[in-house]
């Protein structure tokens, strides 16, 4: 991808192909950015992103302390059902999400991409709750002796000794939330609300296929995801251990 962005397309469909350029061409990248709206469709990229980060993190690691340390009638049911919901593909319950959004007057906004990742993701709480099983209930106990509530027990003690999950939990977030496609396609009725991946599409479609400056466009999408993984790899290894959340 990378090789191609930077080749003519002379170059491109010559044969035989070339695994490396002739010659860089540096320039498709700056064609590529004035071609179509780029930084705006990354404004609200991020905009969204953001938005789906802090709902995820927030309230799977609020749902999952309830499952994890809290007693309460029928809790071991409510959670089975919770993770029975990772068996129904999201292609079921599409059709009766845009109705839904349709009736209320959400389509044609940002509401749908965002306000879902605040009321919790099936396989983050059971990623979370694992986490918190690992830790010991005597610092709640102790913490609860001294007159702390849950919500304080969770906000101050609980959130800091699961930082790589939450960690973990936002990098597959901003994963998700910044290459979706489907999403903003279903919702985002304005072209000035596109974000990048429809932005690429559409660039895509506005004449024959220039694979140069296409993926040109393709590789800048691609830079932050990368970036992310590579400072936060630490983390994401270690929030993927489910076998204990504190160590020493």
């Amino acid at each position: 991808m990378v090789s191609t962005s930077l080749k003519s397309m002379e170059e491109i469909v010559s044969f035989p192909p070339t695994l490396l350029p002739e010659t860089f061409h540096w320039e498709n990248y700056a064609y590529t950015v004035k071609a179509f709206p780029f930084f705006n469709y990354m404004k609200n990229t991020i905009f969204i992103t953001a938005f789906v980060v802090a709902g995820n993190v927030l309230s799977n690691s609020f749902i999952a302390y309830g499952f994890a340390k809290i007693n309460f009638p029928g809790k071991n049911v409510l959670f089975a059902l919770v993770l029975a919901t990772m068996m129904v593909p999201g292609f079921v319950t599409m059709i009766p999400q845009y109705i839904l959004f349709t009736k209320i007057g959400w389509v044609g906004t940002y509401l749908p991409l965002i306000v879902p990742s605040f009321f919790g993701s099936a396989f983050y709480i059971f990623l979370m709750r694992q986490f918190y099983m690992s830790i010991n209930n005597e610092l709640i106990e102790s913490a609860q002796m001294d007159g702390a509530n849950h919500l304080y027990i969770w906000s101050r003690l609980m959130l800091p000794l699961t930082k790589p999950a939450l960690i973990t939990i936002g990098i597959m977030s901003f994963n998700g939330a910044w290459n979706d496609f489907l999403g903003p396609l279903l919702y985002i009725t304005r072209e000035e609300n596109y974000t990048l991946q429809i932005g690429l599409q559409s660039f895509q479609n506005q004449s024959t296929t220039q694979w140069n400056y296409l993926m040109a466009g393709a590789t800048l999408v691609m830079i932050p995801t990368i970036v992310l993984f590579f400072f936060a790899q630490k983390y994401f290894v270690e929030g993927m251990d489910l076998t204990g959340g504190t160590k020493g």
